[in-house]
């Protein structure tokens, strides 16, 4: 029996939370960090008394084709001292953007444990996803880790409050046949524009930047596509999810055709297109 299923049919209940959960953490660029202060070495100004203590901070953030967080971090910044002392970690994903009240909006809590990576896919994926932070990825200090889900706590609004495990998140499994392909079916789409044809349709007038940039995507996986225009990001999700560069591309040319008669794209946006993070040296503070 799936986890959480009973003869009330709660499995059903516990899907509608967990694709929001999926959908909320994918559509966002950043997160909240969440580590555990290590105990006093040789950092000035730091309380003896201080280990132990909730440290957050602000980083940048890519996934992994199967959902895993991707961070981009320093060995000089405090907070990947810290996971590597101890590789629990929090995440908070913040879906409240632009309400005028904030609280009835969703927010998404991620635990997991965080593990340096380096998988040149990892690599590229972040660098797609965040293409300025190619200035300083290369410096030795640098490195990619990856976050392994534990379970996630879902806040979507006053009242709707759901607690999932891993199991039921359901991330999607590994698409290595997508993996292998992305780059080059990502180049060919976007030789194609189709950025700009799965543009939010609120921004389908201001297609262009004033510096002539477009939107384009960076990055493909079983739940949907990211995309990028200059500080702008955007997420385009998937009805079902997909695993290989085939599948994908026919899932694409379905979004960018209008359904049979409608006269609009087919297809579900996560949200508007939201402002991106540009930062200068570490891929968080």
């Amino acid at each position: 029996m799936p986890p959480g299923s009973d003869r009330n049919g709660s499995a059903a209940a516990i899907q509608a939370p967990a694709l929001r959960a999926r959908r909320l953490m994918r559509a966002c660029d950043r997160a909240a960090l969440a580590t555990a202060q290590r105990p006093a070495d040789d950092r000035a100004g730091t309380d003896s008394d201080a280990a132990g203590w909730p440290y957050p901070s602000l980083v940048l953030v890519a996934f992994d084709h199967d959902g895993s967080p991707l961070l981009l971090l320093s060995t000089l910044a405090d907070h990947t001292r810290n996971l590597l002392v101890d590789g629990r970690v929090g995440l908070l994903f913040d879906g409240t953007a632009g309400l005028a009240q904030p609280l009835t909006g969703a927010r998404l809590s991620v635990l997991g444990r965080a593990e340096r990576s380096d998988d040149p896919v990892h690599r590229a994926r972040y660098l797609r996803r965040h293409p300025d932070a190619a200035f300083y990825a290369g410096f030795g200090d640098f490195a990619i880790y990856r976050v392994a889900v534990e379970r996630a706590h879902l806040v979507a609004g006053f009242g709707r409050i759901h607690w999932l495990s891993a199991a039921e998140l359901d991330l999607p499994a590994a698409a290595p046949a997508l993996a292998t392909a992305e780059e080059a079916l990502l180049d060919r789409l976007n030789g194609e524009g189709y950025g700009s044809k799965l543009a939010p349709a609120t921004d389908a007038e201001r297609i262009v930047t004033s510096d002539g940039e477009s939107w384009s995507l960076t990055g493909l996986d079983p739940e949907g596509c990211d995309l990028r225009r200059g500080g702008y990001v955007a997420r385009v999700d998937f009805e079902q999810r997909i695993h290989d560069p085939e599948s994908a591309k026919l899932t694409l040319d379905r979004l960018v055709r209008p359904p049979e008669g409608s006269g609009q794209p087919g297809g579900s946006t996560s949200g508007t297109a939201t402002a991106g993070t540009g930062t200068d040296g570490d891929g968080g503070t």
